[in-house]
């Protein structure tokens, strides 16, 4: 069931009263309206819980946030127009509610014409565009066409400027997030070649590669449930053919090594950008899996990076010349041992597991390596360490099904292990285990109940 909401002035209204009214001290007024509300099963996420500074206009009680003050300073053009942009940016930085009232008070055309009017001036356009950065974070419906064609015009206009290009692709990230007609109609307007080239041409600034590398990665999503169809997959094949993106992302990745950061959010794009059997290929053709497996032997002291490279690995093996290619290269060992690790990870688990069960399947030379590296018991320590992780056990699951499905050699070991009884709590406890858990279950010769949804006789299937 969906929480009631409520308006600012409203919370305001009720944090004046119990100042007034019951004569409470600021703090313990702000705390008692709180407390009052959400008893009430309010949802005060988008409200700002401070109390309204004092204003000497009595016209101007809605407007006494300091977001607010600053966004009313800036509509009527003081002087004071630099320091601002600079306070409304704190302020929109300090949290959502802060750019959501803000942007209730029409704070986008104000925001935007700012940057329109400044952009022949580096640091006032680069002012500019960090508020709309900030404002826009979590918004992107605020984004119109005009701001769309502002973006590609900075974009292009400030190409030999890190700094500016570096925060545009900031805004157009942050309008692309869960909006997929802001992704189509920025790629149709000529985004894409904009954020690889920026790449190319600052290649030596981490912030800005990492940066535009997550803003590709982001053309790729398809996580707007408003739309339809999302043009997800021919925005990845659109920047690997038409923009060179892998070797792009691979040249970027291999010049800042010692960047975890950096590197995390290029492997993750690499791994969205895998989606054809050749692009997987192609990436191994170019160094990106020689360069994956020497990042995971270099890297086995940050979890998030493994994760990533975990990921980007298990996206390219999805080529069958590409698993072979992993195993070849040590790949199994070097997964083993990160997963060992970091095995109290969850998330590193499921991606270790899903890379050794994407390296087994279809591949009986390749399941042989994986039991003799310790793959099998890294798998079932991960399930007894992580009961409640729904991914954990579901991978683990998938891995030793991809193991014993073509050959029963291994059944016996696998049991040895115990892996009956965590697969059987894992389909208990899991409804998404169910699937995949008794056909683990079953290729491992063990009692399973399978329910025949349909028989072929007339009659309907069963609940």
């Amino acid at each position: 069931m969906s929480k009631r909401r409520i308006t600012q002035e409203t919370f305001d209204a009720a944090v004046r009263e119990n100042m007034e009214e019951f004569e409470m001290d600021p703090d313990e007024a702000l705390r008692e309206a709180v407390e009052q509300f959400e008893s009430q099963g309010v949802d005060l996420s988008c409200i700002v819980k401070v109390v309204p500074a004092a204003s000497s206009d009595d016209n101007q009680d809605e407007q006494t946030h300091e977001v607010l003050q600053a966004l009313e300073s800036l509509r009527i053009g003081n002087n004071t127009a630099t320091a601002d942009i600079k306070c409304f940016t704190e302020q929109c930085s300090l949290g959502f509610a802060q750019r959501y009232l803000a942007a209730q008070k029409g704070a986008y055309p104000v925001i935007l014409s700012y940057c329109q009017k400044s952009v022949e001036e580096q640091d006032c356009a680069l002012a500019g565009l960090s508020a709309l950065a900030a404002l826009t974070d979590g918004q992107p419906d605020l984004l119109d066409k005009e701001g769309q064609q502002f973006l590609v015009d900075v974009l292009q206009k400030y190409q030999a400027d890190s700094s500016v290009t570096c925060v545009a692709i900031c805004v157009v990230r942050h309008c692309c997030i869960k909006h997929e007609q802001n992704r189509q109609d920025l790629a149709k307007g000529g985004m894409l070649p904009l954020l690889t080239g920026a790449i190319t041409r600052h290649s030596d600034c981490a912030a800005l590669v990492k940066e535009a590398s997550w803003a590709l990665r982001v053309m790729t999503f398809d996580d707007d449930v408003r739309a339809t169809f999302g043009h997800a997959h021919e925005h990845a094949k659109s920047i690997v053919l038409e923009h060179n993106g892998l070797k792009i992302l691979i040249e970027a990745a291999k010049a800042h090594l010692s960047n975890t950061s950096a590197l995390g959010e290029l492997c993750a794009t690499l791994s969205r950008l895998a989606v054809r059997n050749e692009f997987c290929q192609d990436i191994c053709d170019l160094g990106g899996l020689k360069f994956m497996m020497t990042l995971l032997a270099d890297s086995y002291e940050s979890p998030e990076l493994v994760r990533q490279v975990l990921s980007a690995i298990r996206a390219i093996a999805g080529n069958d010349d590409v698993k072979d290619a992993v195993v070849n290269a040590g790949g199994v060992d070097l997964i083993v041992i990160a997963m060992n690790r970091h095995i109290n990870n969850p998330a590193v688990c499921e991606q270790a597991c899903a890379c050794l069960s994407v390296l087994a399947l279809r591949k009986p030379n390749n399941c042989k390596v994986i039991v003799e590296n310790g793959g099998v018991i890294a798998a079932v320590q991960a399930m007894k360490i992580h009961p409640g992780s729904v991914n954990v056990q579901k991978q683990a699951c998938m891995l030793i099904r991809n193991l014993v499905a073509r050959t029963r050699n291994y059944c016996q070991q696998i049991l040895e292990l115990g892996a009956e009884a965590l697969i059987c709590q894992a389909v208990q406890t899991h409804e998404d285990c169910g699937d995949i858990g008794k056909a683990a279950l079953r290729d491992l010769g063990c009692k399973v109940e399978l329910r025949e949804l349909w028989t072929g006789k007339h009659g309907s299937i069963t609940n």
